[in-house]
């Protein structure tokens, strides 16, 4: 196995580990009434192939097995470039769901990461490649990032979900605190 930066060419694969990220009450949400679930894998895939945004292939890493084929993916910025990064999202959101957010309403919602932290937002592998080591690989990877720019890594795990803070727990991260996040209650971990 080996990891390499993402391309534009993942950005389907980039948009799946989002949605297997929130979840499926997140993404129902996102789409409500009017739009899909298919609306809002094209609205991350589009996010995706960008390079200004939180979900680009600019910050994403692929697990790519020994023959090629994408194993997982990992997602990872600078949370100082949170405001700037998530921008994007919401102008997608303004006009491809309805929305109305401006640039200042935006800037006052709470961010998931803080300055002081490189912030792991998404990590997936896929369900043939699970329990071969390849999330702790990619969390090394981010590790290295986050060495890299002098901060430590962060991430939010949603409480009730015990196996994925298991597994965070056993790459040496820890709890720092809770954090309300997207209407659940998170343990904000950092590998210090």
């Amino acid at each position: 196995m080996r990891i390499d930066n993402a391309t534009p060419q993942h950005a389907s694969l980039i948009a799946d580990a989002i949605l297997e990220a929130v979840g499926p009450e997140i993404t129902d949400n996102l789409a409500g009434d009017k739009n899909s679930v298919k609306d809002i894998h094209d609205l991350f895939q589009r996010l995706a192939e960008r390079d200004d945004t939180q979900y680009s292939y600019i910050n994403t890493r692929v697990a790519i097995s020994d023959d090629g084929t994408p194993m997982g993916v990992c997602i990872c910025y600078d949370g100082a470039d949170l405001n700037q990064l998530r921008r994007p999202f919401f102008h997608e959101a303004n006009s491809t769901l309805g929305w109305n957010m401006s640039d200042e309403e935006i800037d006052a919602l709470p961010g998931e990461t803080e300055p002081g932290e490189v912030y792991l937002d998404t990590i997936m592998v896929l369900p043939i490649f699970r329990g071969k080591g390849v999330a702790k690989t990619l969390i090394a990877d981010a590790a290295l990032k986050a060495e890299r720019i002098g901060k430590p890594l962060g991430l939010l795990c949603d409480i009730d979900n015990t196996h994925a803070h298991k597994l965070y727990e056993s790459v040496a991260l820890k709890d720092v605190g809770l954090k309300p996040f997207a209407g659940h209650t998170m343990y904000h971990m950092q590998m210090l």
